[in-house]
């Protein structure tokens, strides 16, 4: 071991938004249990890249003894972590779309339903779903559907849903299987349906630079739901600005 810069991580700060994640080119850091943790120390090349997306100003570089920086471990870590996961024969992760389903016994007092694919959660859809193809997805936060009436009317309807939470899952993950999620399919808009919560922005912010990393160009918008099921802001947003060669 040798004294070298390193990522710190200040856990009373951090909200587990999972910006560092993304901003973490090595995927030294991960959210764990809803904080930033660093994996391992060897991850880290101390440049501190991840800093600059963290709104809390959790993480800072200190000087501290702590394992070299090995760059092929580094790269061989990066390459399991995109590694796509294997289909594993359950039906949760078989690729359906159901929209021309028919609804039978609905009482009058039933409000229809309007999903019409499966799986949606962001771990188990395939990257080359046929129902992605020319398809208005719907990016939802796991507690936005619990939090606001009529979601299926308002939300889901005429979309394609794919639910997931950055703060309790891994960020970097979402953010490569989106990326390739917009580069292999002709998505034609994409809308963010995420609560007020500090955290629940990561889900934003994750998919706004799978968009700028796919090449394409989507159009986005996002809903900002309150804690209370009230509708804060809706709306086209922009997507962070490209940066320029220099």
């Amino acid at each position: 071991m040798a004294i070298r810069n390193i990522i710190n991580i200040d856990e009373d700060k951090c909200n587990g938004c999972g910006n560092c994640v993304v901003d973490c080119a090595e995927a030294a850091l991960q959210i764990v249990n809803g904080k930033a943790k660093l994996v391992k120390e060897l991850y880290c090349d101390g440049l501190g890249a991840c800093m600059g997306g963290c709104p809390t100003g959790a993480l800072t570089i200190v000087q501290r003894e702590a394992d070299a920086f090995d760059e092929a471990a580094t790269e061989a870590h990066g390459h399991a972590m995109k590694a796509k996961p294997e289909p594993c024969g359950c039906p949760s992760t078989r690729s359906v779309d159901f929209a021309n389903k028919e609804v039978v016994g609905r009482g009058v007092s039933e409000t229809r339903p309007e999903l019409t694919n499966w799986p949606i959660q962001l771990k188990l859809i395939a990257t080359e779903a046929p129902y992605l193809n020319n398809a208005d997805l719907l990016m939802a936060a796991d507690c936005a559907a619990f939090s606001t009436i009529n979601f299926h009317s308002r939300f889901i309807k005429g979309r394609k849903v794919v639910i997931a939470c950055p703060k309790l899952d891994d960020a970097q993950f979402y953010f490569d299987k989106l990326t390739e999620m917009f580069k292999v399919n002709s998505i034609n808009s994409v809308t963010v349906v995420r609560m007020e919560v500090p955290c629940c922005g990561g889900l934003a912010y994750i998919t706004k630079q799978a968009i700028q990393k796919s090449g394409k160009e989507i159009p986005y918008s996002e809903v900002v739901i309150g804690i209370k099921g009230d509708i804060l802001s809706e709306g086209k947003t922009p997507l962070i600005p490209k940066l320029q060669a220099v």
